[in-house]
Parts: structure tokens; C-alpha cells; sequence
């Protein structure tokens, strides 16, 4: 009884750790259905009231979320990936710039992916692979003047 209760309570712990991630990528896959133009909209409002996700802190949603979904880990799964990495950071109320683009050179091929402090986070190709068509940045709120 005392093994099966050890066992249940390191999936407890295990399933607590990783909700967040599995809820972003659950979201993100049912946001990726949207038209680019709703999608955009959609992204924009949830970048609105953050702050710039540092790279480390991206970083760290880009592999939590690979590291729940098959599909984010896929080379093919560049939309749901970014979205969901997004999103995870979204919860702590900071946003990595979002982007989707188009391959510069060479036949087509879109991509979406995240950036941190100017960076492309979690990507081997060189910045200047993709030209950027959709990009979300963080959208602080304005600060309220109290008279």
C-alpha cells in the first residue's frame, strides 16, 4: 500500500509541475486553428499588460513545453511551439516577441518562432534565415497618472 501511495504521489507532483505547460500546449493547439489575422488578434490581446520575457525565462517555457507535447518537439510543430511557449510565459505576466515569417532564400517554407532579449530562443538556423511577417510584442500598460 505505502509503494503504490509513493508512486501516485510522484505522479501528483510530476502531473502539478507540468500542468502549465500541458494547458499552454492544449490551448495553443485549438488558437493555431485560427485564421493568421484572428490569430493575430488573439495574440495581441494576450500580450497586452506584460513585460519582456527575458531569454532564460523563455527558454525554460520553450522546453517545458517540448518536453510535454510530441507535436512541440516535432521539427514540423514550429506554430504550436511558439504559441504555447507564449503562452506558458503569459502566466508570470512577461511575453517573448512572437513571430511568424517566411523563409528568405531557397524554396517556401513558413515559420513561427520566439525571440528573448533579441534572440531567437530554442532555434539553430541563423536570425536572418526567416524574414518576420507577424510579430507580437510585449504590450505594457500604460501607467495611470494620479492627480
Amino acid at each position: 500500500m505505502t509503494v503504490r501511495a509513493r508512486r501516485g504521489g510522484a505522479r501528483w507532483r510530476r502531473l502539478r509541475r507540468d500542468a502549465p505547460a500541458l494547458l499552454a500546449v492544449a490551448l495553443a493547439r485549438v488558437l493555431i486553428r485560427l485564421s493568421p489575422g484572428r490569430l493575430r488578434q488573439v495574440m495581441e490581446l494576450l500580450a497586452t499588460g506584460t513585460r519582456p520575457a527575458g531569454y532564460r525565462q523563455t527558454l525554460a517555457a520553450l522546453e517545458a513545453v517540448t518536453a510535454v507535447s510530441r507535436i512541440c518537439r516535432d521539427q514540423s510543430g514550429c506554430l504550436p511551439r511558439a504559441v504555447a511557449t507564449a503562452l506558458l510565459c503569459r502566466v508570470s505576466g512577461r511575453w517573448p516577441t512572437w513571430r511568424t515569417g517566411v523563409r528568405v532564400a531557397g524554396s517556401f517554407a513558413a515559420h513561427a518562432w520566439v525571440e528573448a532579449d533579441g534572440l531567437m530562443v530554442g532555434e539553430s538556423v541563423p536570425p536572418e534565415t526567416y524574414r518576420p511577417m507577424i510579430t507580437v510584442r510585449s504590450r505594457p500598460r500604460p501607467a495611470v497618472r494620479v492627480r
